[in-house]
């Protein structure tokens, strides 16, 4: 597949008919409130819906409750054990590179600041952690799981803050295309998927190619989920540098939303990390995932932390070795993991379950300003620009 500015530009007139047209509905008909409120606690696949849900939204969520019919099961098995065994590297890739990349292009990082949680990042990162991790459990799409409920609900958000926008008139369409469009919803993709593998090849994680690519593979599940055009989205690695690449050099630049956005992540794990010392390990850790210039675009501060992470690849190489050769280090690595990723998640959350839900209006002062052995180790498919 080749990506071109004229198809990209297409990309970025495109919503998501289907969830544009439910949230219209919902609001028109004043039931924004009402769906919020019976949708609270229908958190699971094959939960019974509730009596007064408004027929719309009940033709929505059946219409979207299962998979599409091409997932190839195995892969995503193979996508599941693979979060097993580097979910920790995962967490790390998620937190300190996926999201400051979706900083780093500025109309995204104004969209995040568009609604009231611009306030409560640790529940932003939460929502993506604690999403992550449903959709890697076992049953992610059998009665019971909470995967599908939560891409139901994401998919509406998305639309509901298009609905917002387009309402008040507080986007530019015609300069900027619509707001959470295909190319942006895309481009997260990437940002979940293929740069968290970059970012573990970075960290010198050692993965196997059939890993990488099923771990990529489940985020095209995940697209397909909320809402992506499956005609555009990349079906392989390759592709998916050809639209990473393209969409980072259209798009990417400082912004003072992105830079609020980083000083809060920043801020955040300070917070949870006891004590003082280790404070800068956060920002060394963002700019060597991300590099110089996007990190000095966020204002993210320079320390000498920032040679010292350079360190991290060759102590997850002796670590690696550890769990190669031996079944009980490989076990107690995997129970250490386990636990990093559940305390991790849990005090992001405080404890409880996060729900998603259609915003009934944005911040009010938001604007917008269009100025398992491992084998075939995985490399990363090379840049397509210069």
């Amino acid at each position: 597949m080749t990506y071109t500015e004229a198809s990209m530009n297409a990309l970025r007139q495109e919503g998501d008919e289907l969830a544009d047209a439910t949230v219209a509905e919902l609001f028109a008909r004043g039931e924004v409130g009402k769906f919020n409120t019976l949708m609270r606690y229908v958190s699971t696949v094959g939960a019974p819906l509730p009596d007064g849900l408004p027929d719309v939204a009940r033709e929505y969520l059946e219409a979207t409750s299962a998979p599409p019919a091409w997932v190839d099961w195995s892969e995503m098995e193979k996508a599941r054990l693979f979060f097993i065994d580097n979910n920790v590297h995962i967490s790390t890739a998620l937190s300190f590179a996926s999201m400051p990349a979706c900083y780093v292009v500025p109309h995204v990082a104004k969209l995040l600041s568009a609604t009231h949680g611009l306030k409560y990042p640790s529940k932003r990162l939460a929502e993506t952690g604690q999403f992550t991790v449903y959709l890697m459990q076992p049953d992610a799409f059998e009665a019971g799981s909470r995967f599908i409920p939560a891409a139901q609900k994401v998919r509406l958000l998305h639309a509901s803050i298009r609905h917002h926008l387009r309402r008040e008139n507080r986007w530019d369409t015609g300069a900027d295309g619509t707001p959470i469009c295909q190319e942006d919803v895309i481009g997260g993709q990437m940002f979940f998927s293929l740069l968290v593998l970059d970012s573990l090849h970075r960290l010198g994680v050692h993965m196997s190619t059939e890993g990488a690519e099923a771990y990529y593979y489940a985020w095209r599940v995940v697209g397909a989920m909320l809402g992506v055009d499956q005609d555009a989205v990349p079906k392989t690695l390759d592709d998916a540098r050809e639209f990473l690449d393209l969409y980072m050099i259209r798009h990417m630049g400082p912004s003072p939303e992105g830079t609020h956005l980083t000083r809060q992540l920043l801020d955040l794990y300070e917070e949870v990390v006891p004590g003082t010392f280790f404070d800068p390990v956060v920002g060394a850790l963002i700019r060597h995932l991300i590099g110089d210039t996007c990190a000095d675009w966020l204002e993210v501060p320079r320390t000498p932390w920032d040679t010292a992470v350079k360190a991290v690849p060759h102590l997850l190489g002796v670590l690696e070795t550890i769990e190669d050769s031996s079944p009980l280090g490989a076990w107690a690595l995997d129970r250490l993991g386990h636990l990093t990723t559940v305390l991790e998640l849990s005090s992001l959350t405080r404890g409880r379950v996060m729900h998603y839900a259609i915003p009934e209006q944005l911040k009010k002062d938001y604007g917008y300003s269009s100025t398992v052995h491992r084998t075939r180790r995985w490399t990363p498919p090379a840049a397509t620009v210069s």
